[in-house]
């Protein structure tokens, strides 16, 4: 009795069970899919997954699946791996690709260059519409990855205009490319950082956009399906950083607890030292706690109201100088806004306090005679530290953008940190002034 043949796996559940497989087991699993069904399991693997996999198979499997990525995909794949690895990876490629990736590695990885395809459909102005659509259809069959516009170049390989796939197809037969195309052109830098690409493409809503040198001569395309990976990478990083910590390079569960740990206890270890200063400043009021000791009791009350609203300055005006939104230009505008927002917010928080205080006093009788005074005192010391910690919180980023460095890392707990101590502080200076003489 013959016996039927095992079920073949399905994407699906390979799909499934991929975060809970070793290297080894995904490899394996890999092996048993169809071919066609292999072949779009590869194409949406993250690209360290794909170079992870890559090195798990025979030698005759990565000739195969390397010679079947594009020229900036085989990019991507081979910055994820060592550099020794790189050369025999390389070497599955075919003369004409290799060299195509060999200029893309030049590039550095978080630039325009190092986010562009090679491969674009191309024209002459002097080319009739029917001569073009002839030759965009030579080009698609051959080697494009991607057909939404058509770049028009001279001899000297200059960008000189755009035509849309739709509007070459709209055109009359005998009407020339350069009286059809729009020379009014949008272009990215090759050396222009990856975050601003996305900002680009996204400002003009385009599919995809034209990357130049210098002297005008056109390099490749960036992709709107380039940049998704890109806004995803930024955004974890700007959030990871706002969280106090350095960014991961690798996926969460990827990442070892070593690496975690280190990433994690620097910042951790700043943070602490910033705390060590709210200390300072509390064994500096001494005299004033022992005095009055009610006075301690609203010290987390204070500081957290002040870190919270800097918090929250801070994150506004990080996203906003990511979306462009924003620029060092603005910052008086910034400030005046967050001024009287820190106005506002405090003057909600501040009859909070107040009010509590007081319903505190008639039901509990916790604070004495002199609970108006206290209640003042914490009324004013709201009032103060959201507004200082509202200025700080969003001026802090455009201070580390103005020397050079990543506004996320005014993150909040640094914000947080920063305003505690100056809460503190404030605090204790307006609770002499109000409450001297009495319980002072």
């Amino acid at each position: 009795m013959t016996l039927a043949p095992p079920h073949p796996l399905e994407a699906r559940d390979l799909h499934d069970a991929w975060r809970m497989l070793s290297q080894e087991e995904r490899a394996e699993g890999f092996a048993l899919l169809p071919v066609d069904a292999a072949q779009s399991f590869f194409q949406e693997l993250p690209t360290l997954d794909q170079a992870r996999l890559l090195m798990q198979l025979p030698p005759a499997q990565r000739k195969l699946w390397m010679g079947r990525l594009e020229p900036d995909d085989a990019v991507d794949v081979l910055q994820q791996l060592p550099l020794d690895a790189r050369g025999e990876l390389m070497g599955y490629l075919n003369q004409p690709t290799r060299v195509e990736v060999a200029a893309l590695l030049a590039y550095a990885e978080d630039e325009a260059g190092g986010l562009m395809s090679t491969r674009f459909a191309r024209l002459r102005p002097e080319m009739t519409i029917e001569e073009a659509t002839h030759y965009l259809r030579l080009q698609a069959r051959d080697r494009l990855e991607h057909v939404y516009y058509a770049y028009v170049l001279d001899a000297e390989k200059k960008l000189v205009g755009v035509l849309s796939v739709r509007e070459l197809f709209r055109s009359e037969g005998s009407k020339r490319v350069k009286e059809a195309m729009k020379s009014d052109l949008v272009t990215i830098p090759e050396d222009m950082d990856q975050e601003h690409v996305a900002g680009v493409l996204a400002k003009h809503d385009f599919l995809s956009l034209p990357v130049v040198d210098p002297d005008g001569h056109m390099k490749g395309i960036v992709t709107f399906d380039d940049i998704v990976d890109v806004v995803q990478e930024e955004a974890t990083e700007d959030i990871q950083k706002l969280g106090g910590m350095e960014a991961l390079d690798l996926p969460y569960l990827q990442t070892g607890l070593f690496a975690i740990v280190r990433k994690r206890a620097v910042w951790l270890a700043v943070l602490f030292l910033g705390e060590m200063l709210t200390a300072t400043a509390m064994a500096h009021y001494e005299e004033a706690i022992a005095s009055a000791v009610i006075l301690a009791v609203f010290v987390p009350l204070i500081i957290s109201s002040g870190g919270n609203s800097g918090s929250q300055a801070t994150t506004l005006i990080i996203r906003a100088m990511a979306l462009g939104e924003v620029t060092l230009g603005d910052w008086w505008r910034v400030i005046r806004r967050e001024l009287a927002a820190g106005l506002l917010l405090g003057s909600i928080l501040a009859p909070i306090g107040f009010l509590r205080i007081v319903a505190w006093e008639f039901v509990f009788h916790d604070y004495g005679e002199h609970y108006l005074a206290i209640a003042c005192t914490v009324a004013g010391s709201l009032m103060g530290v959201v507004i200082f910690g509202t200025l700080a919180g969003s001026m802090l980023p455009f201070l580390l953008r103005r020397l050079g460095f990543d506004p996320a890392s005014a993150s909040a707990p640094f914000v947080a940190t920063f305003v505690d101590v100056s809460g503190v502080i404030l605090y204790f200076s307006i609770a002499k002034a109000i409450l001297s003489g009495t319980l002072l």
